[in-house]
């Protein structure tokens, strides 16, 4: 049996995913999260093999959550199923773990394949969806490392390499802590880094700050 959390905001959404998949007899519903908070909380206690993850949530987004569980050991594979049809959002989702990118608008044969191909480590993607990551990767390729970055991540990052904790960073950005937390782990992905402590140093080196500021561990 593969076990499922479905992740969304929109009641409906959620009661038609799990009406949909529990025709299918090798699938277990194992539970339902509205925010992506309570989705980290589910993937935790029920330990389910795929997540169905929706983009657009209030208090943690769908990429917070993959940014969040970037450094889990036990990790589900997820599925983004969104609507926001943004080519960005799409490679970021990607570069953050997430299988496979799928629209609402998909069938439901192709929701269940993505659930039984992530579960053994497979990716499925709608065609015009495979073509834009193409496209996204190479023009990434392309680009200079801090143009990966959104302008709060800068600002998150220029923080970082002044040493500052996520409490500092967020009293000093107007930000709450666990969305500094989702900018930090953004960060280490598109920058290919492993912790903030390179970050700090991928600052100065990149001159956002003035080498002489010190650098301290954060929490």
């Amino acid at each position: 049996m593969v076990k499922v959390l479905i992740v969304d905001d929109h009641e409906v959404v959620r009661h038609g995913l799990r009406f949909m998949l529990a025709q299918e007899p090798d699938f277990e519903i194992v539970g339902e999260a509205v925010d992506g908070v309570t989705a980290l909380a589910e993937i935790r206690r029920c330990e389910p093999d795929v997540v169905l993850l929706d983009l657009m949530m209030p208090v943690l987004d769908g990429l917070g959550v993959l940014h969040a569980l970037r450094g889990e050991q036990r990790r589900p594979a997820i599925i983004v199923l969104t609507s926001y049809a943004d080519e960005a959002k799409a490679m970021e989702a990607v570069r953050a773990g997430a299988l496979s990118y799928l629209p609402k608008t998909t069938t439901a044969d192709r929701v269940s394949e993505a659930v039984r191909a992530a579960a053994t480590g497979g990716s499925v993607f709608e065609p015009g969806v495979a073509a834009a990551l193409v496209r996204r990767w190479r023009e990434h390729e392309r680009e200079g490392p801090l143009e990966r970055l959104s302008a709060r991540e800068r600002d998150v990052l220029v923080e970082l390499s002044r040493g500052r904790s996520n409490r500092e960073i967020a009293r000093s950005l107007s930000l709450g802590e666990q969305t500094v937390k989702s900018h930090v782990s953004s960060i280490l992905t598109k920058l290919d880094l492993q912790d903030r402590t390179q970050a700090a140093i991928f600052g100065l080196q990149h001159g956002l700050v003035p080498l002489g500021e010190a650098l301290r561990s954060g929490d």
